[in-house]
């Protein structure tokens, strides 16, 4: 079946998928970091565990199977006890952390079910910095329960010296009742023909995410696919440009493609090779579009703030009548 004009949901041919096959590397024995820096690894993790190079990655994103039932193609995973999952995060996780330099950062990702388990075992080989909780709008609602629209993000370092680059991560949002001086003067935001928006800190609850979706050119097949603006959040706040990422459960490829759009150099492991396929093709889709949706000019920004600058003359208008009354701070969260 054919899809509609507005879906740009990536495919693959058969002829596509057949090419990006011959492109995928696979360890059969110890590696150094050059042989498989910028490639994608199409095996089990548990297959090249202890085969992986030692103190050679800056940052690793780490988003395997949450403790729910779930199907990626033909692989299947059952949701578990909290202490069988926990047994299994133990199996593969202080493996990885002998890839990492002493100054790397982790990002370990889970939802309600699994942040506990991997708040314990981690806590116990890394030191914990903090939890990032995100809102993913996507969900169905629930009838007997809170409907589930958020995840977590564990951040941990190796050690006490770890790169953290808050300038590259604040947050663009608009000023809805911007505050000025007696002079008429800004306070701590910006006044522009787009509208008023002021530069703020980086917290651990965003609300400023898309889900990928039909109608975006990063959206895949995946079923749970992490947004590249996230990433690109990761990536930027914990690494430097040239700076080695490893993603061992890469699944459609976001990690290593942010990676490789912000000057990074990639490893990322899937099992699955429709995933690795739809990876490589957007790996080469970003050899010429280098775009992050919801990051431009250096800046995150707000959930449909860039889309709102073509078209926010009426709320320019209401900001600026009110700054004449010397307004106290409020910011628009939506």
């Amino acid at each position: 079946m054919s899809k509609s004009s507005r879906n740009r949901t990536l495919s693959l041919t058969p002829q596509e998928c057949y090419a990006y096959q011959q492109r995928f590397s696979r360890i059969g024995g110890p590696v150094d970091c050059e042989t498989i820096e910028n490639h994608i690894i199409q095996q089990d993790l548990f297959e090249v565990l202890d085969w992986l190079p030692e103190s050679c990655v800056d940052l690793m994103v780490v988003d395997p199977p949450y403790n729910l039932s779930k199907s990626f193609n033909s692989i299947k995973f059952r949701e578990s006890s909290l202490d069988d999952y926990a047994g299994w995060l133990e199996l593969w996780l202080p493996k990885l952390i002998r890839t990492l330099k002493p100054t790397a950062s982790v990002y370990l990702c889970g939802d309600w079910r699994s942040s506990a388990a991997i708040h314990l075992v981690a806590g116990k080989y890394l030191i914990t910095r903090n939890r990032i909780t995100w809102e993913r709008e996507k969900g169905r609602g629930a009838k007997s329960n809170w409907k589930n629209c958020s995840e977590d993000i564990w951040f941990f370092t190796v050690s006490d010296e770890y790169i953290f680059n808050v300038e590259q991560v604040k947050l663009k949002r608009r000023v809805m009742a911007p505050y000025t001086n007696e002079e008429g003067v800004p306070k701590d935001w910006d006044r522009t023909k787009n509208g008023n928006y002021r530069l703020t800190h980086p917290s651990n609850l965003w609300t400023d995410l898309t889900v990928p979706f039909w109608s975006m050119p990063e959206n895949t097949e995946h079923p749970t696919q992490k947004p590249e603006k996230l990433l690109a959040k990761l990536i930027l706040a914990s690494s430097h440009p040239g700076d080695l990422v490893f993603d061992p459960f890469l699944g459609s490829g976001t990690t290593a493609v942010v990676a490789k759009k912000l000057g990074r150099r990639y490893i990322g492991i899937e099992i699955d090779p429709l995933f690795c396929a739809i990876a490589e093709k957007r790996l080469d889709l970003a050899e010429k579009d280098t775009t992050i949706q919801g990051y431009s000019q250096g800046v995150f920004w707000e959930r449909n703030t860039l889309a709102d600058q073509k078209t926010s003359t009426k709320t320019n208008q209401r900001a600026n009548k009110l700054s004449l009354f010397n307004a106290d701070p409020e910011e628009d969260a939506s």
